[in-house]
C-alpha cells in the first residue's frame, strides 16, 4: 500500500510538473513574440548556407513560417566584423526578430572566449535598442573532437534574458549524414535548424 501511495504520489508530480514547465513555454512564446512579421538571420556561413545555399535554413524557415526572412549570412565572419556588420542591417530591415547565430569562425581560429561573449553581448545589446527581440543560436566548438555546443553561449543568454536554442547545431555536426562537409550541414541539416528556430517561434 505505502509503494501504491509512493508511487501515486511521483506520478502526480511528474504530471504537475510538466504541466506547469508546458505553460511557462507558452507564456515565454506569447509574450516574446507576438507582432513578429520580419526575421533578420544574422551569421557566418552557417546562417548564408554554405554547402547548400538555396536550402539555406532562412529559406526553408521562411517557408515555414509564410513570414519575412532576410539571409545576413556571410561566409568568413569573425565576431568582430559582424559586430560592425549588424547596425546598418538593423537600420535598412528594421527586423521584430534577430537570429542571431555568430561565432564559428572565432572559436576555431580560437580567438579570445572573452572577445566573442562580449561581441555577442554587443550585437544583442544592438538589436534590443533597435526593437527587435533575440534568438541567440549555441555554436559548437568545431576544436573538439565530438562536437558539443560552447558553454558560454547559454550564459550570454541567460544573462541577456533571450531566447536560446543550444541543442540543434551540436546535434547536425555530430551526424555525417547531415553535413556537406567537416562543418557545414547539407539541405537536410538546415532543415533540421529552420524547424528547431520555428517551434520556438510559432
Amino acid at each position: 500500500m505505502n509503494k501504491f501511495k509512493l508511487s501515486l504520489f511521483l506520478s502526480l508530480m511528474v504530471l504537475i510538473l510538466m504541466i506547469v514547465f508546458q505553460t511557462k513555454n507558452e507564456d515565454i512564446k506569447i509574450q516574446d513574440l507576438t507582432g513578429v512579421k520580419k526575421i533578420l538571420a544574422f551569421g557566418d556561413s552557417l546562417t548564408y548556407g554554405k554547402g547548400a545555399p538555396s536550402q539555406s535554413y532562412p529559406l526553408q524557415l521562411q517557408k515555414l513560417l509564410s513570414l519575412e526572412v532576410i539571409n545576413a549570412g556571410k561566409s568568413g565572419e569573425s565576431s568582430s566584423q559582424g559586430l560592425n556588420r549588424l547596425p546598418s542591417l538593423l537600420k535598412n530591415h528594421k527586423p521584430d526578430l534577430v537570429i542571431l547565430c555568430h561565432g564559428g569562425n572565432d572559436l576555431m581560429q580560437q580567438t579570445s572566449k572573452e572577445v566573442l561573449k562580449s561581441n555577442l553581448v554587443k550585437m544583442i545589446k544592438l538589436s534590443k535598442e533597435s526593437g527587435a527581440r533575440v534568438l541567440l543560436v549555441g555554436v559548437p566548438n568545431f576544436k573538439l573532437i565530438r562536437f558539443s555546443t560552447e558553454s558560454l553561449y547559454k550564459e550570454v543568454a541567460e544573462q541577456e534574458n533571450i531566447m536560446y536554442e543550444g541543442d540543434v547545431l551540436s546535434y547536425i555536426e555530430n551526424d555525417r549524414s547531415l553535413k556537406s562537409d567537416r562543418i557545414h550541414p547539407n539541405a537536410k541539416g538546415y532543415m533540421l535548424m529552420a524547424k528547431a528556430f520555428s517551434e520556438l517561434i510559432n
